[in-house]
């Protein structure tokens, strides 16, 4: 592990996101909430948080920390096409990165595992930090690109 005993707390953030793709047909059962194993975009809500909360326990050499904040939204950006952004907060030593990429991941791997009855071809992409602040790296922001936008 990294020694953190010299660093200053600062508040840390960080935003990560995700794609997952599916047929519009298991989208649509998604969206009426109609999926054999329940409310798939609640579960994965909690399932983000709660992993965000334990990564430490997931990713090895990663520092136990007290999270603020961890929210996670869902967008659509087409018929097929679920889009997931986890925000995640603290006042820390090192930076939230690995929890808000964390959270994403398990979001995405929740979707997964409950729409996979009806629907082999899902695919998880584009898992990514989008933004970060706080430490002595200072912020970060991704450069915006139009891969997004040919989506499909």
């Amino acid at each position: 592990m990294v020694n953190l005993a010299g660093k200053q707390t600062s508040l840390r953030t960080a935003v990560a996101s995700g794609m997952v793709r599916m047929q519009p047909s298991t989208l649509k059962q998604v969206l009426d909430q109609t999926v054999q194993k329940g409310d798939v975009l609640g579960i994965a809500r909690t399932a983000a948080i709660m992993a965000a909360k334990r990564t430490d326990e997931l990713i090895p050499l990663c520092h136990p920390l007290r999270l603020d904040s961890v929210t996670i939204e869902f967008s659509f950006l087409d018929s097929s096409t679920i889009k997931m952004e986890a925000m995640v907060s603290a006042t820390e030593r090192t930076g939230v990165e690995m929890e808000a990429l964390t959270a994403v991941s398990v979001a995405a791997l929740t979707i997964y595992d409950m729409c996979k009855s009806s629907d082999k071809e899902i695919t998880i992409s584009e898992i990514r930090l989008e933004q970060k602040t706080g430490g002595k790296s200072g912020p970060f922001t991704r450069k915006q690109d139009d891969s997004q936008s040919k989506i499909g």
